[in-house]
């Protein structure tokens, strides 16, 4: 069956999500070098390191592994919108926040709460300026939705996964779009994509997924029978514990090769 309908995966598909955290954590780690002459690297190795500490043992991790939140993500996210459950993770993420940063820099040798207040302002502020999308996808979205049914279909909090995609540019290209915390559920489950498909008016044999990951993108959709592109832009070797995507890309300019944009 032809296809008609292309449905995309936001974070690191379209995104560059880890870069652009990347990006503003060492600016922040920047400032407690210059200010205390601590190693910048080896602080962002702690942060790196007690963030994920803190959100695995937190009381809202079952919440941000259904919706699919990370703990990069809980460092500059507003929570607030009307879900419970972003709701009762946005009254912990104040918390979470400075003992992220407090606990990063007392594993390199400071105790200064103050400055830890100030690493965890700067994050936020240059995490919000940050909204890098990969160069090769605004060509490809304008050539694509001339002849294709657009989705976008997202794990995260509602907010923040809006505020990327709004300070991207990209809420335009999609006139359908899912995101977990909306709905909440998240892919790999397959309400979120019958949904998606039934916003576009398909049925799955006329889709395709595109998105990098093996487990939430491939198989989620792999398992209704939407053909699936693995978007792999690290050149990571295969999972073999999950389906196996039917093409698989380093970046979207070879889509034309599989969907022709025009």
């Amino acid at each position: 069956m032809k296809i008609r309908g292309v449905l995309f995966d936001l974070d690191e598909t379209l995104i560059e999500e880890q870069a652009s955290n990347d990006a503003a954590a060492m600016i922040a780690c920047a400032i407690a070098a210059e200010r205390v002459g601590i190693d910048r690297d080896a602080l962002l190795r702690a942060m790196r390191e007690r963030s994920l500490e803190l959100w695995l043992g937190g009381p809202m991790i079952d919440y941000c592994r259904n919706i699919g939140i990370s703990p990069g993500e809980g460092l500059w996210g507003s929570f607030s919108s009307a879900d419970p459950g972003a709701a009762r993770l946005g009254q912990w993420i104040p918390e979470y926040r400075m003992l992220t940063w407090l606990g990063a820099l007392q594993r390199v040798g400071i105790d200064d709460r103050s400055l830890a207040a100030e690493l965890a302002a700067t994050f936020i502020t240059e995490r919000r300026a940050r909204h890098l999308v990969f160069p090769e996808i605004l060509p490809m979205l304008l050539d694509l939705r001339r002849n294709y049914r657009l989705a976008l279909i997202t794990n995260g909090a509602t907010d923040l996964q809006r505020e990327k995609i709004d300070g991207a540019g990209l809420g335009a290209f999609f006139p359908a779009t899912l995101i977990s915390g909306t709905l909440g559920i998240g892919k790999p489950r397959p309400e979120i994509f019958l949904a998606a498909l039934s916003q576009l008016g398909l049925a799955a044999a006329e889709a395709v997924m595109i998105g990098d990951s093996l487990s939430r993108d491939i198989g989620g959709a792999g398992a209704l029978g939407i053909r699936t592109i693995w978007i792999n832009r690290l050149r990571r070797p295969r999972d073999q514990r999950y389906r196996s995507p039917d093409f698989e890309l380093t970046d979207l300019r070879g889509l034309p090769a599989i969907i022709p944009p025009s």
